[in-house]
């Protein structure tokens, strides 16, 4: 029930933002706070394979960082960015076929990225 919830929001949040009552282009609005950035951010991700290499990309963020760590191999965080950033950016790119958020809003994308994780993980975003 929660996951088609998330995927109506997700097809009314595009909605909004194809609108052409809308004169700004949302890439370059900007946003007061996350709460208004949010729901532009699920609508750049409705493709659900787009989603999924998120959530892989994001999920080997957590364990290299976690293995870095417990192993003291400092090197291993220079993989972060390439492993978050280039999972999703692949998604985007091939699969999506737009551009990503991080491009224009980073903070707030990169927040974004996190709580669609967490979304994603308790079943509120469907992976």
């Amino acid at each position: 029930m929660r996951a088609a919830a998330v995927d109506l929001h997700l097809r009314r949040a595009r909605r909004r933002i194809e609108s052409p009552t809308l004169r700004v282009d949302p890439m370059a609005a900007q946003y007061a706070n996350f709460r208004e950035f949010y729901p532009f951010y699920l609508s750049e991700h409705t493709d659900r394979t787009c989603r999924r290499l998120h959530f892989v990309g994001s999920t080997l963020v957590l364990l290299v960082a976690a293995s870095a760590i417990a192993t003291a191999h400092w090197l291993w965080l220079l993989a972060l960015p390439v492993l978050g950033y280039g999972f999703a950016w692949i998604g985007h790119f091939f699969f999506e076929k737009n551009r990503p958020a991080t491009f224009t809003h980073p903070f707030y994308s990169f927040v974004g990225d996190w709580v669609m994780f967490w979304q994603t993980l308790t079943g509120r975003i469907r992976f």
